[in-house]
């Protein structure tokens, strides 16, 4: 495909895929087993491990992999440095069970503290590759600063998650408790890595997909600034222990960056030069639009949670975003990213046989596997949400076991273009 080319190792691009789709499984598992999450509070053992599973072994692992191989073209150079790809797989891959043994359990000992350090690990060591990459690249774009402050989000969301264990003792490290601290821990990761990143990255990929020439420096400027500003005032507002309705200024701020993101993306979409456009991308604009359903269902708790009576409105919110947004971004993207990197790898210069004609990348995993994965995902999603809005727990345990289902597919497929061989 012209304008992505593989420059980095799939050795350092592979595992994070591979993680990924392990954690996804996991995680789908756990849900299955305890549906019952639903309707207690949010700081609850499953729902952290669940939570801190979706986004760190499933959104951060795949976005991480994705990162190395796509950074090279979004800087028009290359990754600096191989060695430090593979610690950050390495750091984050071992921490997260860690993590995850420790949320599980519910004790925040040296098991979930040695989990919370071995992230930050691998975090530097990405953040430190993108800022030397980015530093020694012949052009930096916008799409580049998305990369670069959303890796600073990142590191700062982690950073943040780790003095918050250490404050769960009464170590006293900031003046209230670790809960207190968990909506802004939350959001700063998923506004400043997820959401930045995915304007980023989805501003130079969806109209290279479609084949569109369409480019709006100007406009990606202006989402640039929306977003930022709009998680540094919740910030400063949380800080400040401001009124909860001072919030909606920062909403206002972030919903007219998504909403000036998808007219980019419908541009993109109105200017292509291939009218067929495959499920894949199809899904990944379908999770653009997903990007308002947790947004408006924040609005609703914000509005309501005081009341006290909500609480299934925290959980239908967190699950719009990682079994959503996050969710169908990467299920979308995988399949239109990961078979041109295996296709390299087994058919790159020097391996090709003089007799045979390599498959094209689309033919290396099955798209009858991608539209039931895609088909069953969306059903479990949507249901799991009527089941949250309704708290019925039959209607529950049978979504989360279409939900699993999913997964299953989806890295049946993965292992399929993963083992592919020539």
């Amino acid at each position: 495909m012209a304008g992505f080319q593989q420059t980095t190792t799939y050795k350092v691009v592979l595992p994070f895929y591979t993680y990924g789709a392990l954690s996804f499984l996991v995680a789908t598992a756990l849900l299955f087993f305890h549906t019952d999450l639903v309707g207690e509070h949010h700081f609850h053992p499953i729902t952290l491990t669940i939570t801190h599973i979706m986004a760190l072994g499933w959104g951060t692992m795949v976005i991480l992999g994705a990162s190395h191989q796509l950074l090279p073209v979004l800087i028009s150079g290359k990754l600096q440095s191989v060695f430090l790809g593979h610690l950050a797989f390495v750091f984050t891959a071992i921490g997260i069970p860690f993590l995850a043994a420790g949320f599980y359990n519910f004790r925040f000992d040296w098991v979930l503290k040695t989990g919370a350090v071995l992230v930050n690990l691998g975090v530097i060591c990405y953040l430190i590759n993108v800022i030397i990459s980015i530093r020694k690249s012949e052009k930096q774009e916008i799409h580049a600063w998305f990369m670069l402050t959303a890796a600073v989000w990142l590191i700062s969301t982690t950073l943040f998650g780790l003095l918050l264990v250490f404050n769960y003792h009464g170590n006293r490290i900031f003046p209230e408790s670790s809960l207190a601290y968990l909506s802004l821990h939350a959001h700063i990761g998923i506004i400043g890595w997820f959401l930045t990143l995915v304007f980023g990255v989805g501003s130079r990929l969806i109209p290279l997909f479609l084949i569109s020439k369409y480019t709006s420096p100007k406009t990606l400027r202006v989402i640039f600034i929306l977003v930022n500003l709009g998680l540094i005032s919740f910030i400063i507002f949380r800080l400040a222990g401001l009124s909860k309705y001072s919030y909606y200024l920062s909403i206002l701020l972030i919903m007219s960056a998504v909403l000036i993101f998808g007219n980019y993306c419908r541009m993109a979409y109105k200017t292509r030069i291939r009218k067929k456009v495959d499920m894949q991308v199809r899904l990944s604009l379908i999770s653009i639009i997903g990007m308002m359903l947790p947004v408006l269902t924040l609005i609703i708790v914000i509005a309501l949670l005081p009341a006290g009576n909500y609480r299934n409105l925290v959980i239908l919110y967190g699950f719009c975003i990682f079994f959503g947004w996050i969710s169908a971004i990467i299920i979308g993207m995988t399949f239109k990213t990961m078979p041109f990197i295996v296709w390299n790898k087994v058919y790159q210069k020097g391996r090709r046989t003089a007799t045979a004609t390599p498959p094209a990348p689309k033919e290396l995993f099955s798209e009858k596997l991608y539209r039931a994965t895609m088909f069953s995902y969306l059903t479990g999603f949507v249901l799991f949400v009527l089941g949250i809005i309704i708290l019925n727990p039959i209607l529950l345990k049978i979504a989360a076991g279409i939900l699993l289902i999913a997964a299953i597919l989806y890295i049946t497929n993965v292992s399929k273009t993963l083992f592919h061989k020539a």
